[in-house]
Order: structure tokens, then C-alpha cells, then sequence
């Protein structure tokens, strides 16, 4: 699964790698957990690419509450055109979610090691992600998921899921509402794990409350 990433870059960072024209509020984020706000990039009707702030943890159109979402927070990219949570999502709503690293845990003999996942000098990538707009009464939601493998050689001695990466070519490809259907194995691009680094780190990012340089040492 992906239940912790993080997100360090710069506003102007993610706007150049994005190629996005503004952003929402930003700050560097240290220590990103499911069920806040969280920055996605998502497609608009009129073809162009927006960033918006959606809540992490999926809210299907039909679900009565939104109580559904904490369970909610991944996708196996295996099931997505079963599930009828994901597969009006996984058709015309994919969404990209910004960040710079990861968090999973290993068990141990004395509990549970964290480590971070990230590329070098902590550069940007982007999950691959879906999104839906839920209303109930007066309120309304946008909220998103993220979608999940099997995890590869290098993260399967830590965690047998891994989060989906979307290579920067395949960005448009990927939120283009015109592709109806799409095979989820055409994305998952081996070059975009192949220099990721795996580094054990302290116990403090396992409280969420923690947010600071200190979360990656």
C-alpha cells in the first residue's frame, strides 16, 4: 500500500515539472498521512491540466457517507476494472499526485523500521492516482486514491505493495479523458524504480503530528 509520502519541493519546482501555469497554496510537506488535503493534477473538460487540492481517500459518487474513505486511500491497479468504486474513476478521471518520496515499514524482530523512497537529491515524480466528485446534502467532496502494485525486487524485502509512477512522457497520456480505457501495464514504467533509493530512517514519521526536516534522518 501507500499510506505516507511527502512532498519537499518548491511551488516553482512543481510548476516547471508539471508544466502548470499556477498552484494552489504550497508549502513543503514532510509527512503526508490519508485523509487531509493533498495536491493532485488533474485534466479539465477543455482539454487543459489543473492542480488541485483533493482529499486523500476515495469518496465514491453513489456511497451514502463519506465514512467509506478511509478505506479508500489505495487502488490495486489489478482490480480497478472490477471494483465499482474505481471503474468509472479508472475510465475518465485519472489524476497524477505530486511527490518527492514515499514512507513504508518493515516488520522487525522489535517492531516495525521505516524507510524513505525516493529518487536522488529527492527530485519530483508523480503517483498515479484517480479522483471523484461525491455530494450529499449541501456538501461536496473532491477527493483521490492512489493506485498500487506489486511491489519490485528493490521494495518487496520492505512491503509487497508499491504506489504506481507515471514517467513524465507518459503525463498527458495518462489524464487524457479521451482514453477511455486504459491498460494499467503500459504505465508501469520500470525506469521510473530502477535509481530509487531505499533508506532506513528514524521512528518519528510514524506520528503524522511530526512534520519537519527531522521525519527523512
Amino acid at each position: 500500500m501507500c499510506g505516507r509520502y511527502n512532498l519537499i519541493a518548491t511551488g516553482q519546482q512543481i510548476m516547471d515539472h508539471f508544466r502548470l501555469l499556477s498552484l494552489p497554496v504550497h508549502n513543503p510537506d514532510y509527512n503526508i498521512p490519508p485523509g487531509q488535503k493533498i495536491l493532485a493534477i488533474v485534466q479539465l473538460e477543455d482539454g487543459s491540466n489543473r492542480a488541485v487540492n483533493l482529499h486523500w481517500g476515495l469518496i465514491p459518487s453513489w456511497s451514502k457517507d463519506r465514512t467509506i474513505s478511509s478505506h479508500l486511500i489505495n487502488a490495486r491497479a489489478e482490480t480497478l476494472t472490477e471494483k465499482p468504486s474505481f471503474k468509472k474513476a479508472y475510465q475518465h478521471r485519472r489524476c497524477l499526485i505530486p511527490a518527492t518520496g514515499f514512507f513504508e515499514w518493515q516488520s522487525i524482530d522489535v517492531g516495525k523500521q521505516p524507510y524513505h523512497i525516493h529518487k536522488p537529491d529527492n527530485a519530483l515524480f508523480a503517483f498515479g492516482g484517480l479522483w471523484e466528485h461525491w455530494e450529499q446534502d449541501q456538501e461536496t467532496v473532491y477527493s483521490c486514491t492512489i493506485i498500487t502494485t506489486v511491489a519490485n525486487d528493490k521494495i518487496a524485502p520492505i512491503h509487497n505493495r508499491m504506489p504506481i509512477i507515471i514517467a513524465p512522457d507518459d503525463y498527458n497520456r495518462w489524464l487524457d479523458k479521451k482514453t477511455a480505457i486504459i491498460a494499467i501495464a503500459d504505465f508501469l514504467a520500470a525506469d521510473a524504480y530502477r535509481n530509487m533509493q531505499v533508506i532506513p530512517i528514524s521512528t518519528r514519521v510514524n506520528n503524522p503530528l511530526h512534520n519537519d526536516e527531522s521525519c527523512l534522518t
